[in-house]
């Protein structure tokens, strides 16, 4: 359904020791020019595999070099979200993919106006410069991916959208397509999951916002206009998330504008169940030709 990839999609429950898979992981701390501060990832590289050698030249991702994959985490969460609460290790294993963790701390992975508060640059531009400088991955765009999930599925579509010529595809999950929830929101308003200075403070001014570079249909519109390359669309939501009106509306909009994309809601809420499910065919569809 998702693609081919040269293996069958994982059909039962893994033990915990094929989940975690076997690879080489960094904890990289260095000074972002982007944050103006020290700050801290996870890389995750197939450089270390211990899959036995008869069965590692069956494996037809081998045969190439690593692709990367950049994966954002969600609001109030961490790095971490996906290294320790998917199956992400033994997915990069299973379809050799080099994996990097940003922490996004919980600035929508957008360009705020206070100083030290760069995220699409830190992630779209800075972290994949110190990937190609550091471990020689992340050359082009067609080797290098972006994902994540919720506040992460908001980033990864809005830095893509922000940073073609860096990323290929994209893959978001229960992503949170707010801007129009939260614009025109007013001094003292609060929406139940963080109130308006939150808000002003990532998205910039919101009597303007669904005009502004912080709105990913804008920056589509922009690279539609000026016929550039668009990154492959992947979209998930579940049926029972609370963000599925969302997604629903930003699906109807690149239909509308004749973006192409695969979309697919199906049963699930927003948890980690339901996008550690999706992963394996989200990779699967990035890895197609």
């Amino acid at each position: 359904m998702y693609g081919k990839c040269g293996f069958l999609l994982m059909q039962m429950p893994l033990c915990a020791a094929e989940r975690e898979g076997n690879m080489a992981t960094f904890h990289i701390e260095f000074f972002s020019e982007s944050l103006l501060r020290p700050v801290s990832f996870l890389v995750l590289l197939p450089n270390d595999v211990r899959i036995p050698a008869q069965e590692l030249a069956k494996n037809p991702h081998y045969r190439r070099e690593p692709k990367t994959l950049f994966l954002l985490h969600g609001y109030t969460n961490a790095s971490g979200e996906w290294y320790y609460g998917s199956s992400i290790r033994f997915l990069a294993e299973k379809y050799h993919l080099a994996v990097v963790f940003p922490n996004g701390e919980n600035g929508f992975y957008l360009n705020g106006e206070a100083t030290g508060h760069r995220y699409c640059d830190f992630v779209g531009r800075e972290l994949v410069e110190y990937m190609r400088k550091t471990f020689g991955l992340a050359k082009s765009a067609q080797d290098t991916f972006i994902g994540g999930l919720s506040m992460g599925g908001f980033g990864a579509l809005h830095t893509a959208f922000a940073f073609p010529e860096n990323f290929g595809k994209v893959a978001a999950m229960s992503s949170a397509l707010i801007v129009h929830g939260i614009a025109g929101m007013k001094p003292g308003q609060d929406n139940g999951v963080a109130n308006y200075e939150y808000y002003r403070s990532c998205f910039g001014d919101l009597d303007r916002v669904e005009e502004s570079d912080a709105n990913p249909e804008t920056l589509l519109l922009r690279l539609k206009g000026e016929k550039k390359k668009i990154p492959g669309i992947f979209m998930v939501c579940g049926t029972q998330d609370f963000l599925l009106e969302n997604n629903r509306a930003f699906h109807r909009f690149l239909l509308q504008e004749e973006i192409p994309v695969f979309y697919e809601e199906s049963p699930g809420s927003h948890n980690m169940q339901f996008w550690d499910a999706k992963l394996e065919p989200a990779i699967c569809w990035m890895l197609e030709d």
